[in-house]
């Protein structure tokens, strides 16, 4: 049975990046912190730099980064996560993932530029671009995924969007073990979530506190 699944980041005052986006650093200047346990582990290293020298942490945070790419069939993004907003009348722009982006299936960026032709990566992604209401475009991303799991990735717009929708199924929260004091607030308008889904907490060696919520 196919399910929706988040993972997001988050600092223990409850906030994730969002202040000064640049090319340098898309998804905020906060962003590198938030993601440094999960970016060090051996599976993040193998599968978004292809590094197979076995370098990289093991253990906890490395166990959820690798249920992170499991059994996922299809993939829903923002724009920003694609890249749309760095060259956005650039026609031949295929975002900022690389020719073998590191997805293997179909994924859905959510942009009122659509529509826009798709565009078929090496790997198995293909980018399909759709400006239709978030549960049409996960109705078609559920068809496609054939059974697995359908992702949602960021931007954080877009992760709450689905939460406040009451369409996921399974959110993962890495709360890394820093104060941020700015960003864009997690938990606004998602009071209840603990009633509706079950928690489940695990500290990992890093210090990130991983916090499940599965319907």
């Amino acid at each position: 049975m196919t399910r929706v699944r988040i993972d997001l980041f988050a600092s223990l005052d409850g906030y994730t990046a969002g202040i000064d986006p640049s090319s340098d650093n898309p998804m905020g200047e906060d962003w590198g912190r938030l993601t440094a346990a999960y970016t060090a582990t051996r599976t993040f290293r193998k599968n978004i730099f292809g590094d197979t020298s076995g370098d990289g942490t093991t253990g906890v945070d490395d166990a959820y980064a690798a249920a992170f790419f499991e059994g996922v069939g299809a993939e829903i993004m923002g724009a920003t996560m694609f890249g749309l907003h760095a060259h956005p009348d650039d026609a031949a722009w295929k975002g900022w993932w690389g020719d073998r982006p590191p997805f293997g299936t179909p994924v859905y960026v959510l942009t009122h530029t659509a529509p826009r032709p798709s565009i078929p990566m090496e790997g198995g992604t293909t980018f399909h671009f759709r400006s239709a209401p978030i549960e049409d475009v996960l109705a078609e991303a559920t068809e496609a995924a054939e059974g697995q799991d359908v992702r949602v990735g960021g931007g954080i717009g877009t992760a709450l969007d689905f939460l406040r929708a009451g369409l996921v199924d399974e959110l993962h929260l890495m709360i890394a073990p820093i104060v941020l004091g700015r960003g864009t607030r997690v938990w606004d308008d998602l009071a209840g979530l603990d009633l509706t889904h079950t928690v489940k907490t695990e500290v990992a060696e890093s210090g990130t506190i991983h916090v499940t919520f599965t319907r």
